[in-house]
């Protein structure tokens, strides 16, 4: 079934505030479902910047690589404010989201990307933030223990938890890893971790896919 196509625009916009991250007040108004239009509403939107998450996994062991980090946002968390999550970062002008997931496997979690298959797409928070993010799944030769990595002038301390395919995934189900940059790769692998796995395993080194 096509999507149904409405009209929308923007009445007014200001800037509440502009750091690392900007955040504006709107006023919009859009067509409804009913094709009428209703008063204008106002709306409070986080501007970000697109995003990249990618999720280290090594076929030979079985084995993916989590990092932990404090994370602000989580601060009355039940589970605390340090996240298991998915290597991620911001995409910088003139990188597409391939080098961004290359790149920052380095400076978050000390690994080299052999292959990377594109594992889909997600919004944050679309009811505030405009943030997108792309999804990757990097072959990685995974460490067999934790290391410390990020930059110390971003205040980043970055810690690398390696851990068996199944128990990452029994975490996630049991509700230990939340942050959606780990648990959009890893519902994507649990899915498709036999045939990928065969696929790299079968065929080498090789090209991204």
């Amino acid at each position: 079934m096509p999507r149904t196509r409405l009209h929308w625009e923007i009445l007014d916009r200001r800037r509440l505030h502009d750091g690392f991250y900007r955040f504006e007040l709107l006023k919009v108004r859009h067509e409804r479902f009913a094709r009428d239009w209703p008063p204008p509403l106002s709306r409070e939107l986080l501007v970000q910047r697109d995003a990249v998450a990618v999720l280290p996994y090594d076929p030979r062991r079985d084995v993916v690589v989590l990092i932990e980090q404090f994370r602000v946002g989580a601060l009355h968390a039940a589970e605390g404010p340090w996240l298991l999550e998915a290597v991620a970062g911001l995409v910088e002008p003139g990188e597409t989201p391939e080098q961004v997931a290359r790149r920052e496997l380095v400076e978050e979690a000390g690994l080299e990307a052999r292959r990377v298959v594109h594992a889909g797409a997600y919004r944050s928070s679309p009811g505030g933030t405009s943030e997108r993010v792309e999804v990757f799944v990097a072959e990685v030769e995974a460490p067999h223990s934790s290391g410390v990595f990020g930059h110390p002038d971003e205040h980043e301390d970055i810690r690398t938890v390696p851990m068996p395919a199944e128990d990452a995934f029994a975490r996630r189900a049991r509700g230990e890893i939340t942050a959606a940059t780990a648990v959009f790769p890893l519902l994507w692998l649990e899915a498709h971790r036999v045939e990928l796995r065969r696929r790299w395993l079968e065929h080498g080194d090789g090209e991204s896919e």
